[in-house]
């Protein structure tokens, strides 16, 4: 992968007192982002927690840039495309000890963030929001999504790897720097969500999830996922981990 342009800090040195990153994957958000922002940096000052919120811009054409730079984030441009490339790009440019990622479309509720990091600092590695646990509003999630998509890769995700999550697929969640390093993360898609997991568990990390509320988003556009294709992504990652695992490599 390509070394990320961060615009804004390149030069400046890692500050010590920053606890926690909120990373937010971003292409074209310019109707939702600010709300994303500004409810993250309130969450965490609220509770009191050095945070910082940046948003990993990964190909936009709209005004998202400079939302985000206006409403106090720091932007890192991440030139391949993919919601694991946008991640991992943002994530590399993070100087938190802990990293909350979620996306920019108004669908997960930043305000959350104290609550995922109490479960950090009581000792868990990853920490994962679960929908199907908490609330999934009328309209915010698609029947075919809520009903077989995700419960069944969830249910892959348990049986061959034997995961306590029940799901895999939220976008909301939270893990330590520590951690995430130890997992190498290589997916550049929507796999992404998985191999974050599947990699936590199969390196027998502390995990565990927290119910969270699941709104409708706010885009005025189509969605990002790709039903067919994504889902297929997912089960292919999930096999050839599994694959690896019992070769032991």
């Amino acid at each position: 992968m390509e070394p990320t342009n961060d615009k804004s800090t390149a030069e400046s040195p890692v500050p010590l007192s920053i606890e926690v990153s909120v990373v937010i994957p971003c292409r074209n958000e310019e109707r939702t982002l600010a709300g994303c922002i500004l409810e993250a940096l309130e969450a965490c000052k609220s509770a009191g927690i050095s945070g910082e919120v940046i948003v990993a811009n990964n190909g936009s054409t709209d005004n998202s840039q400079a939302v985000a730079e206006a409403h106090g984030a720091r932007v890192v441009d991440v030139q391949e495309v993919g919601y694991g490339n946008a991640l991992r790009g943002g994530i590399a440019q993070a100087r938190g000890k802990f990293i909350v990622m979620g996306d920019a479309d108004g669908s997960y509720q930043f305000c959350e963030i104290p609550r995922f990091v109490e479960q950090l600092r009581n000792g868990f590695d990853l920490v994962m929001g679960n929908r199907f646990k908490g609330g999934i509003d009328p309209g915010a999630m698609p029947w075919l999504h809520r009903y077989f998509g995700n419960p069944v890769l969830s249910w892959i995700g348990r049986r061959l790897f034997r995961s306590p999550i029940g799901d895999f697929q939220c976008g909301l969640r939270a893990f330590s720097r520590q951690a995430y390093d130890a997992m190498q993360t290589t997916a550049p898609g929507m796999e992404f969500a998985s191999e974050i997991v599947v990699r936590a568990t199969q390196m027998n990390l502390r995990v565990t999830e927290i119910p969270i509320q699941l709104k409708p988003d706010g885009r005025n556009g189509p969605s990002h996922l790709r039903t067919w294709r994504d889902g297929w992504r997912n089960i292919c990652l999930m096999a050839r981990l599994r694959f690896q695992s019992r070769r032991g490599t």
